[in-house]
C-alpha cells in the first residue's frame, strides 16, 4: 500500500523534530554545570546576577542555575529548607555577602569544595564570613567581615613579587569608582594566557587592602590602587584540598561586570577551576590599554 505523500512529510517532520531535540539534548549535556548564589549582598545582587548569567551562557560553554538565599529578615523555616546541592554541579559561583549560612550547609560547601569541586569568587563575595576560618582560606584574601592582620597578611605585587605584608591594621578598602588598567603578571596561566599585558577594565571599585590566609595562593593579575599605590590583586587562584577556587575583586555593578574583558575573565576562570585548563577564546573586542570594551549591542565577541 502505498503511503500518502502528506503522511510521509508529517513523519519526515516528526523526525527531523525529534533529531534536532536530540541533538540539543546532546550539546546541553555536554555543557559544564554552574550554581550561582545570591540572595543577600550590600550590592545589587539582582542587576549583577543577571549579567553573571549571561556572562557563563552567552559563550555557550555553561548551563547556569541560581540558588537564592533567603533574605537578612527571613524567618528561620526559610533557612530549615534553604538546602543548595552544590555537589549537582561542575562549579559553584558566589554572588553573595550578607548573613552566616546554616551549619548543613557551611558543611555541605566544605565538603564539595575540598573534595575536587570548583568555586568562583567575585567582588563582594570576599566580604562574607570573615569568622568562617575555612572560607577565608578557600578565598585566600577577602575585605571588611571584622578581617585584620589575625586573618592573614596584605598581598600585594611590588617589582615583580608577590608581597606577604603583616602589618597590623583592618581588611579592605577601596577609593572612589572609575575606570582602571588591569597588568598581567602571570601571562603563562590558562586564563592570561593570550591576555594584553595591560587592558582598561570598566568603572568599577578596585579593592585594595585585603588579607588572608593566602594559602595555594596564585596571582594572576593586578591593579594600581589610587590609595594604597600599590599593585593589588585583581585575578588570583587557590588550591583548597583537591578543590580549584578562581577569585576576582572586580564586579562592583552591573556596568562593572558588563566589561568584555570582565565576561572573558568569568568565563575563563570559571572553565579553569572546573577542569584546570582554559579552551575559550579572547573576545575579538577585547579591550585595550587606551579604550574600555563593554557588551551591549555587540555583544562578546
Amino acid at each position: 500500500m502505498k503511503i500518502p505523500s502528506f503522511l510521509t512529510a508529517i513523519c519526515l517532520a516528526v523526525a527531523a523534530t525529534l533529531f534536532v531535540w536530540k541533538l540539543d539534548a546532546q550539546d546541553e549535556a555536554k555543557k559544564l554545570s554552574v550554581l550561582i548564589i545570591d540572595g543577600q549582598n550590600n550590592h545589587k545582587w539582582k542587576e549583577t546576577t543577571p549579567v553573571l548569567v549571561d556572562a557563563l551562557e552567552s559563550c555557550g560553554k555553561f548551563s547556569v542555575e541560581v540558588s537564592t538565599s533567603p533574605g537578612k529578615n527571613a524567618e528561620s523555616s526559610a533557612w530549615d529548607s534553604w538546602r543548595p546541592e552544590f555537589g549537582k554541579y561542575d562549579a559553584v559561583l558566589t554572588n553573595y555577602n550578607g548573613q552566616m549560612w546554616p551549619t548543613e550547609v557551611r558543611g555541605s560547601f566544605i565538603e564539595y569544595v575540598k573534595g575536587g569541586g570548583a568555586l568562583v569568587v567575585v567582588h563582594a563575595a570576599n566580604n562574607s564570613f570573615g569568622m568562617w576560618p575555612e572560607y577565608n582560606e578557600m578565598i585566600g584574601l577577602g575585605g571588611w567581615g571584622g578581617r585584620n592582620e589575625k586573618h592573614g597578611p596584605y598581598v600585594y605585587v611590588k617589582d615583580g613579587e608577590v608581597v606577604r605584608d603583616e602589618t597590623p591594621g583592618r581588611g579592605g578598602n577601596h577609593g572612589p569608582q572609575h575606570e582602571f588598567v588591569i597588568e598581567v603578571v602571570d601571562p603563562e596561566h590558562p586564563i592570561t594566557k593570550g591576555m594584553p599585558d595591560r587592558w582598561l577594565h570598566a568603572k568599577d571599585e578596585l579593592y585594595d587592602m585585603l588579607r588572608g590566609p593566602a594559602k595555594n595562593m596564585t596571582v594572576l593579575a593586578t591593579a594600581m590602587s589610587q590609595v594604597t599605590k600599590r599593585q593589588e590583586p585583581m585575578m588570583f587562584t587557590i588550591g583548597y584540598g583537591e578543590g580549584r577556587v578562581f577569585h576576582t575583586p572586580m564586579g562592583h555593578a552591573d556596568y562593572s561586570m558588563q566589561c568584555v574583558g570582565f565576561y572573558n575573565t568569568i568565563q575563563r576562570g570559571t572553565e579553569w577551576a572546573i577542569t584546570g585548563d582554559v579552551t575559550l577564546p579572547l573576545s575579538e573586542n577585547f579591550p585595550t590599554t587606551e579604550a574600555v570594551s563593554s557588551v551591549g549591542a555587540k555583544g562578546a565577541e
